[in-house]
């Protein structure tokens, strides 16, 4: 069977997948799995066109790493073929893990279990079935291979995942601050001493990088209406799971009823095999076909809700630098007890508080070193002469409050 085979990608062009192991990957149902989970979760609620998968970025992430991987090559480091796929193959399941609708699904049905964890697990899998042809993707992907640069290109602060996910997300939601110089920046990368760098003439490509990253966190990834879908989602299967828990019958497909009425562990996932097979025949189809039925189900809470995110009736969310005052939660508080008659213990549903944080650059956790041009290496806060890097490198929180628009104008 001809296995080179070569995939269009609206972003990049004609994609080559490089070895006969790649395209078995490919084809294996973890990798086909991340077709029907979307990148974006509910942000095309915001922007329509963000309907691009999991999918589609690991197979970009992909054809990056092997752009990269020639590039360092070129410039006289010594990569082999077995490092180069490997390395290939570890970007192309670092995603594996994902659930549904992604982060929405971690804080609910599989609480306390990141999609990290549930990758190394998979990965795992993978390299059993395959007869350790993982090994090294392995050993590079938990950063315990001797170069330590191939594990910085697939998990860093410029890392080959952010290179393609703010490509790729800026090009599908139409956002053009998004837009980096991903083809210039990877052209710039170097290795000394065993640590990925950017020439210096690369600067302002990576400047450019740190300041898209930052304004696609509050016009894309923190957006008002954005949040206001997700905690929307959040609650609607935080309620599935509570009365789920007390013993309702919700309609679910069979994986997803399981992890409704189960509360499964970090130690339950990396001992029982069917819960990790469990979790992999989940994708957003099984969640949202769920909350499509749900939204006719007799109880108030979940079927409001569930109208609610079908219709695009979203929470309303003030986002401000300060705790909203405790009398104006309160005063929701009790308009949402009067207008939907629920407990006091179930106004949560309807009104609540968090908070968002925002930080591009953490300066020495895994630094973008620049390579200057007498031979010293900089931290990119210091080696730029752009005062406003140095405020990309503090974290900025916010405080979101979010509640039903029926509670908005009660008098």
């Amino acid at each position: 069977m001809n296995k080179k085979k070569i995939i269009n990608d609206p972003v990049y062009g004609f994609i080559t997948i490089p070895s006969e192991l790649v395209y078995d990957l490919i084809q294996h149902p973890y990798v086909q799995r991340l077709r029907y989970i979307k990148q974006l979760g509910m942000t095309h609620l915001v922007y329509p066109g963000a309907l691009h998968t999991r999918f589609h970025h690991a197979i970009g992430a992909m054809h990056l790493m092997g752009l990269a991987v020639e590039t360092i090559k070129s410039k006289g480091q010594a990569i082999s073929y077995e490092e180069e796929e490997a390395v290939m193959i570890a970007i192309l399941l670092h995603d594996i893990g994902h659930g549904p609708f992604s982060h929405a699904l971690e804080h609910t049905i599989v609480d306390g279990v990141s999609h990290e964890h549930i990758t190394a697990l998979l990965m795992n899998n993978l390299n059993q079935e395959f007869d350790g042809k993982l090994t090294m993707a392995l050993e590079i992907f938990n950063n315990r291979y001797p170069k330590t640069f191939l594990h910085q290109l697939v998990s860093g602060q410029l890392d080959i995942d952010r290179l393609d996910y703010l490509n790729r997300d800026s090009f599908f939601t139409g956002v053009s601050e998004g837009v980096i110089s991903f083809d210039r920046i990877i052209k710039m990368l170097d290795v000394i001493d065993d640590q990925l760098v950017v020439e210096e003439k690369g600067i302002y490509s990576i400047e450019k990088f740190l300041i898209a990253r930052r304004l696609m966190y509050w016009q894309v990834y923190l957006h008002k209406t954005v949040i206001a879908a997700e905690q929307m989602l959040v609650k609607i299967l935080e309620r599935a799971k509570e009365l789920s828990l007390e013993g309702r019958n919700l309609f679910a497909s069979p994986c997803f009823s399981y992890f409704l009425k189960n509360s499964v562990s970090r130690e339950e996932f990396r001992n029982e095999p069917r819960n990790l097979e469990r979790f992999t025949k989940l994708d957003d189809n099984d969640i949202f076909t769920s909350i499509k039925v749900w939204a006719d189900d007799e109880d108030l809470i979940l079927s409001t809700l569930c109208n609610h995110l079908i219709s695009r009736n979203l929470y309303k969310v003030e986002i401000s630098n300060e705790p909203p005052s405790v009398e104006w939660i309160n005063e929701l508080a009790e308009r949402v007890t009067d207008e939907f008659e629920v407990s006091d213990d179930d106004t949560s549903y309807f009104v609540f508080t968090d908070t968002i944080k925002n930080n591009a650059y953490h300066v020495g956790d895994g630094s973008i070193n620049i390579l200057m041009k007498n031979g010293s290496i900089q931290d990119i806060t210091k080696a730029s002469d752009n005062s406003n890097l140095e405020a990309l490198a503090k974290t900025v929180q916010k405080y979101i409050l979010c509640y039903v628009k029926e509670v908005r104008d009660v008098n």
